[in-house]
């Protein structure tokens, strides 16, 4: 059985999805996934994997995290989407004299009445996809505006509170080189992204189809299956697929297993682990799963949909240590080692 096909036999009957208007909403939701992804493929060549990850976490309202070597259209892929969607966009390129106002916005005196008022003018960060494009490369103190929009979807300026126009998505990207003057996200921040993703250099073949089409005339269009209102819709009706009991204590306890501090933990992530994740990445898990099964076309989320998730989910949450970084122990490893060697409940499964 393979992790698409495996279902929780006690997962919960789907009285959830027994309304005729949520059912039509996950045949759009599904049949949508599958336009968007046949648009993207006009621009983006390969990197099937990554656009599955970036559509889940879009429809479960998270936030992601993109890294990559130059040239593997990271930029391209998240514009791409957005001109599909049709939602508005703001791209801002983090620099080291980025100052915290140029992402969130500043009060500027302008003349009202005959008096002079202070007038918030609102920054890039108010927009429903925002491209955080090399966001490393500018200092924590300016990385940090991004904290209150990301999880609380609004900003406090001058003591005042604006909402964030939803949907809202901060989409990050990270260059792995070139890290002589950049900033390392802070943990606080990183815990807010859903998915960290990274891209990885293109077969042959698809290298060979890339320079073919983007070396000649290219008049692409894309349509618009969806809107910024379809997304929204379809982050309602994941938070109804039911997880059995027994997939959210799976899910837990390979968050659990990932600390070095809980007494059960194996021996691999005391001696290469200094932390490891919170609760978000137990709720993340659970709620990615859950648009993953939809996708998939089941109506409960299995062990397999948190196995597929984990590595994305995992990979900035858990930080090694120096003997890790000695022995060249990846998180990639680590976390494969935890999908091994963490149990299944096997008390209803």
């Amino acid at each position: 059985m393979t992790d698409f096909e495996e279902v929780a036999t006690d997962a919960v009957e789907d009285e959830a999805m027994e309304s005729p208007d949520d059912l039509t909403l996950v045949k759009k939701m599904q049949d949508g996934r599958d336009q968007i992804v046949a648009e993207i493929k006009k621009v983006i060549i390969g990197q099937d994997d990554i656009i599955d990850e970036l559509l889940i976490a879009l429809f479960s309202g998270g936030h992601c995290l993109i890294t990559g070597v130059p040239g593997l259209a990271k930029t391209l892929l998240i514009k791409t989407v957005a001109d599909i969607l049709q939602v508005d966009f703001s791209r801002i390129q983090f620099t080291p004299d980025l100052m915290p106002a140029d992402v969130v916005g500043s009060e500027v005196v302008e003349e009202k009445d005959g008096n002079r008022v202070l007038k918030f003018v609102k920054g890039p960060i108010f927009t429903n996809i925002l491209l955080a494009d090399e966001i490393n490369r500018t200092p924590p103190k300016t990385q940090s505006s991004l904290l209150e929009a990301m999880e609380e979807k609004q900003v406090t300026a001058a003591g005042v509170t604006y909402p964030m126009t939803a949907p809202f998505f901060v989409l990050a990207t990270q260059n792995p080189i070139e890290l002589e003057g950049t900033y390392p996200l802070p943990e606080a921040q990183l815990d807010r992204f859903m998915f960290k993703i990274e891209l990885g250099y293109l077969s042959e073949d698809e290298e060979v189809e890339v320079v073919r089409s983007t070396t000649q005339t290219n008049n692409t269009t894309l349509s618009h299956p969806l809107s910024g209102e379809d997304i929204l819709e379809f982050q309602r009706i994941a938070r109804q697929v039911p997880a059995a009991e027994a997939v959210i204590q799976y899910a837990v306890r390979l968050v659990h297993a990932s600390r070095p501090q809980t007494e059960s933990s194996p021996q691999f992530i005391k001696d290469w682990v200094s932390w490891g994740a919170g609760i978000r990445a137990s709720q993340n898990l659970i709620l990615a799963g859950k648009v993953r099964a939809l996708l998939m076309g089941r109506y409960n989320v299995s062990y397999g949909d948190v196995r597929a998730l984990a590595p994305s989910i995992l990979r900035h949450r858990v930080l090694l240590n120096f003997h890790a970084e000695a022995e060249r122990i990846t998180t990639d490893h680590v976390i494969q080692r935890l999908l091994e060697e963490v149990p299944e409940p096997t008390s209803n499964l």
